[in-house]
């Protein structure tokens, strides 16, 4: 394609500069930066004993306990517990319902949000005269077609625990500026909202990545393994190359069948097959441009054949190419 560069300091290894900022580039950061993250607003809540709020699926959502403790109930999954100092995410965008574990009746916190929060302040009061939890909570959103990829490979809720010294401080400095900007909206203050939530949804998934359980799956698991790790960073790096199965292997010391077993049992998927959707993935990106063409394309990131460009393209993202432009407009 004209006027496009195949070798990227964000997807290839090069030399120089160039290549400096391509090795401080990692996996979790292109993946991220490719889905495109958008917060939506902060607000605090304040609830006392007995309580409970269902949240409809939709937004993704945080919370902040402040003071007190709650508990997050996911259907199909285990209930949350957490306390002061601790945040839960759910980055999958499903319903929950969060309680203070009592058998109090469910208010729909869509419906209280619309009733309580004004242009001044974006804050919730609900329950009973009871003991009362104090909660910074936030609701963001992932764009674009890499987010069932992507979002698939984390949980269905992620707990960050104070007690595990896994918040090292940065969480109450976060929680610190957003309780401010949701107490007082100032001019500016959706801008500011939406970059306090960026940096703590990368954080918190980041913190999460460091410290999950070994049998953890899919490519944000396989980075907890170092040669399966440094495979993917192989891809990543040089994602146009024809890479094979044998290539892979040798670049991260193993035999070819001990990789494939490997590869395929954390990323759940084959090495040239999770090659192929990344490629196709960024080809995604390149189908954005306003003058990308399909042809340029689909030979700039490898194919030989614009038709099977385009079936494999529509295979994995539901349209075909030409029709990424107008998809994106309508989100």
């Amino acid at each position: 394609m004209e006027g496009y560069d195949r070798n990227p300091a964000r997807h290839a290894s090069s030399s120089g500069s160039e290549g400096m900022l391509a090795s401080r580039i990692d996996l979790l950061s292109q993946m991220l930066d490719l889905v495109r993250l958008r917060g939506e607003l902060v607000f605090s809540a304040e609830l006392n004993h007995p309580w409970a709020l269902s949240f409809e699926p939709g937004s993704a959502y945080f919370f902040v306990v402040l003071e007190g403790s709650l508990i997050v109930r996911v259907a199909g999954e285990p209930a949350v517990k957490a306390i002061a100092g601790d945040l839960v995410m759910l980055p999958r965008g499903v319903g929950h319902v969060l309680s203070d574990g009592s058998d109090a009746t469910v208010a729909n916190a869509g419906d209280l949000m619309r009733e309580q929060f004004t242009a001044e302040r974006l804050g919730l009061r609900h329950g009973g005269n009871g003991e009362q939890t104090k909660v910074i909570a936030g609701a963001f959103h992932f764009e674009s077609a890499a987010v069932p990829w992507v979002v698939s490979a984390l949980p269905a809720v992620i707990h960050i625990e104070k007690s595990g010294g896994q918040t090292g401080g940065w969480l109450e400095g976060l929680a610190y500026f957003m309780m401010m900007e949701a107490q007082a909206v100032h001019p500016g203050s959706s801008v500011m909202i939406s970059r306090l939530i960026d940096v703590l949804i990368i954080r918190v998934i980041r913190t999460w990545a460091q410290s999950k359980n070994s049998g953890d799956t899919g490519w944000l698991g396989a980075l907890a393994d170092p040669r399966i790790s440094r495979a993917l960073k192989a891809i990543h790096d040089d994602p146009f190359r024809k890479w094979s199965v044998a290539d892979l292997a040798r670049a991260v010391g193993m035999s070819r069948s001990s990789f494939a077993e490997r590869f395929t049992s954390l990323v759940k998927e084959a090495p040239l097959s999770y090659q192929n959707r990344w490629r196709l993935t960024l080809a995604h990106g390149l189908m954005r441009q306003a003058n990308a063409r399909v042809s340029d394309v689909a030979r700039s990131i490898g194919y030989d054949s614009e038709a099977a460009f385009s079936r494999a393209f529509k295979a994995q993202f539901g349209i075909p190419p030409v029709g990424v432009r107008s998809a994106e407009s309508s989100l």
